[in-house]
C-alpha cells in the first residue's frame, strides 16, 4: 500500500498528464476543461499485471467492454472504443473519466455495426464496419455531434469473413487509406488444402490484399472511386501515417500453415516461426509480395512460396520489396503507433509501438506475442533492434492456444499528456501506460 500511495502522490505533479476531463470551478459552480489543473492517477501497485521498463507505471482505465479493438483519445482525455461486435446495438463506445484518477465510465454508445478502425482528427470520427467506412461529425473537444448523422465515406468493400477487418490511416492531404485483407491463406486454387499449388496471377489481388487509398472529402466511395495504393499484403490490421517521414507504414501478418499445407517441405518448428511478420514503409505502387514469396527473417531474404514452387530456399522475385522491420512469425501485428508525446524518455520520441495480439498457427508449439514491442526510429528509419516494451498480458508464461491468454492486445493510442493506452480484446480491457520516472529518484 505504500508503493500505490507513493506513485499516487508523484503523479500528482503532472500537468496535463489525466484521463478524461478536469475541471475548473467557476461562477454559479460552472465546470470547464483546464489543461492546467493538476489531477492524481491511481497507478495500480502490480503495473496492472504488466512488465514494463523502469520508470513506467500502468493501470486498467476500464474493463469488461466486450471486444474492444482500434481505440482514439480526444485532446481533453476523452476515449473512443471500436467493439469487434456491437454491443446492445452499440459498436462504439465513449469513455471519460470523471475525477481524474485514471479510471473511466463509459458515458455514450452508438453505432450498430461492429468492425476495428476508428481515427479521430479535426475533421470527424472515422470508423469502420468490415464493409463501410463512416465520420461522424465532432465538436471543438472532439465529441460526437449526432450520433444519428453519418456520413458513409467509403462502402462496398469486400467482406468474406477472412481477414476482413478494414483497418485506416489518415495523411495531411485528405486521404485514407483502408486495409483490404486478402481472404485467403496464400491464394492457393483450394484455400488451405494439403498441396493446392496457388493461382498466377492470383484473382484476389484486383479486390484485396492491399492498401485502398479514397479521398476524406468524398461519399459513398468505392473501388471505383478509390485506387490501390500499395498490394502483395495478406492482411493488415495494424498501420500509421508518420507524420516525420510523411509516409504509410503497416505490419503484415505473415502467411499460415507452412508445415500442414506442405509437410514434406517444412516441419513444425520451422512452421511454427516462419515467415516473418513484417514492416513496410509503402509508395504508391508498392509490391510486398503476396502470395508469391513470403520473407525469412532468419535468412533475411524473399523467398518463393511453395504454392508457386519454391522450397524453402529459393529465392522470390527481386523487385518485390523488402521490409524494414522482420519479427519473429506467427505474433499478429494487431496495431501500429508512431509516438510523438513528450511523456516518455527521448529514445521513445517518433519510434514506433506495434501491439502484438498472438496467433493460433504456432500449435503445437507454445504461442508467442501478447505483448506491445518497441523499434526506435530516426529521420524516418528504424535506428535499431526492436525491443518488447510492456509484457505479461497473457497472465501466464506459457501459452499453449489463445484462449488461455487474459489479455490480447489489440489497439494502441496516444493520450493529450504522452501516455499510451493499450486495448484488449480478448478481456475487454483498456490499460495506460505512463512514465513516473520514480525509478531514476
Amino acid at each position: 500500500m505504500k508503493e500505490y500511495a507513493k506513485k499516487s502522490i508523484k503523479t500528482a505533479t503532472y500537468l496535463l498528464w489525466a484521463l478524461g476531463l478536469v475541471f475548473l470551478v467557476g461562477c454559479g459552480g460552472e465546470q470547464k476543461n483546464d489543461a492546467t489543473q493538476e489531477t492524481a492517477l491511481d497507478l495500480s501497485p502490480d503495473n496492472a499485471g504488466l512488465t514494463l521498463p523502469d520508470g513506467f507505471g500502468a493501470l486498467k482505465v476500464a474493463d469488461s467492454l466486450g471486444k474492444p479493438r482500434h481505440i482514439a483519445v480526444t485532446a481533453q482525455g476523452g476515449i473512443y472504443v471500436k467493439l469487434e461486435n456491437a454491443v446492445d446495438g452499440k459498436g462504439i463506445l465513449y469513455l471519460e473519466d470523471d475525477d481524474g484518477n485514471g479510471t473511466a465510465e463509459v458515458k455514450q454508445g452508438f453505432g450498430d455495426y461492429g468492425g476495428t478502425g476508428i481515427l479521430l482528427d479535426k475533421s470527424g470520427l472515422y470508423a469502420s464496419s468490415n464493409s463501410e467506412v463512416f465520420r461522424y461529425k465532432v465538436d471543438a473537444d472532439g465529441k460526437v455531434v449526432d450520433p444519428a448523422s453519418v456520413d458513409t465515406l467509403i462502402t462496398g468493400l469486400i467482406d468474406r469473413r477472412q481477414h476482413n477487418s478494414k483497418s485506416i490511416a489518415l495523411d495531411n492531404s485528405g486521404n485514407i487509406y483502408v486495409n483490404i485483407g486478402a481472404y485467403s491463406n496464400s491464394c492457393q486454387k483450394e484455400d488451405r488444402a494439403l498441396g493446392s499449388m496457388g493461382m498466377k496471377p492470383c484473382p484476389i489481388l484486383d479486390s484485396a490484399g492491399g492498401i485502398w487509398q479514397f479521398r476524406t472529402d468524398a461519399i459513398k466511395q468505392s473501388y471505383g472511386e478509390g485506387k490501390r495504393f500499395a498490394t502483395g499484403l495478406r492482411n493488415v490490421v495494424g498501420l500509421d501515417w508518420n507524420e516525420r517521414d510523411n509516409h504509410l507504414f503497416v505490419m503484415q501478418h505473415g502467411r499460415d500453415q507452412l508445415h500442414t499445407l506442405f509437410p514434406d517441405i517444412y516441419d513444425i518448428e520451422t512452421s511454427a516461426n516462419l515467415p516473418a511478420e513484417t514492416m513496410y514503409r509503402l509508395e504508391e505502387g508498392s509490391d510486398a509480395g503476396w502470395p508469391y514469396i513470403y520473407y525469412d527473417q532468419n535468412q533475411n531474404k524473399k523467398i518463393m512460396a511453395p504454392e508457386y514452387g519454391g522450397d524453402g530456399k529459393k529465392l522470390g522475385a527481386e523487385d518485390i520489396q523488402d521490409p524494414i522491420v522482420a519479427f519473429p512469425g506467427h505474433l499478429a501485428p494487431n496495431a501500429l503507433l508512431f509516438y510523438t508525446g513528450d511523456m516518455f524518455p527521448e529514445k521513445y520520441r517518433n519510434g514506433a509501438f506495434i501491439a502484438f495480439h498472438g496467433s493460433w498457427n504456432r500449435a503445437p508449439e507454445e504461442q508467442e506475442g501478447y505483448n506491445v514491442a518497441f523499434v526506435p526510429f530516426e529521420n524516418g528509419r528504424p535506428s535499431g533492434d526492436y525491443e518488447i516494451f510492456a509484457d505479461g498480458f497473457a497472465g501466464t508464461d506459457s501459452i499453449m492456444s489463445p484462449d488461455e491468454a487474459q489479455h490480447r492486445p489489440t489497439g494502441l493510442a496516444q493520450g493529450p499528456d504522452g501516455s499510451l493506452y493499450v486495448s484488449d480484446d480478448q478481456g475487454g480491457t483498456l490499460f495506460r501506460i505512463v512514465y513516473t520516472d520514480e525509478a531514476e529518484q
